[in-house]
């Protein structure tokens, strides 16, 4: 795993870079967050392709408890993919809801994920 910097005017972005699946489960989601928190970053970029398909099964309670913890760090997400191929109307909604906020957004592009979090 590689954390690349993306400093738009005076906004510190983390991208998580790797070829692995790096968040199976909320644990590793939870291990993430804190060490980028701790890397001085309160955004960052994971890329869809690094999370477990299991997050976007949201009876599980993967994705619901790692974003909790994002939000209780106040530290902003934005998930980059293709996420047409979750067809579930619980994914979508969850997605569209998601996405009104500034605090978890799931994107289809790096530089949305870079315009979005580096809003004010």
């Amino acid at each position: 795993m590689k954390i690349e910097t993306h400093a738009i005017n005076d906004t510190k972005i983390a991208e998580v870079i790797s070829a692995d699946t790096i968040i199976n489960n909320i644990e590793d989601g939870i291990d993430l967050l804190g060490s980028i928190y701790y890397q001085d970053f309160d955004r960052i970029i994971i890329h869809e392709k690094n999370i477990t398909p299991d997050f976007f099964d949201l009876k599980n309670g993967i994705a619901g408890e790692i974003l909790q913890k994002f939000s209780n760090y106040r530290v902003r997400l934005a998930i980059v993919g293709d996420f047409s191929k979750y067809t579930r109307k619980s994914v979508h909604d969850f997605i569209i809801e998601s996405n009104k906020g500034k605090q978890i957004n799931f994107v289809t592009s790096l530089s949305e994920a870079i315009k979005v979090l580096s809003a004010k």
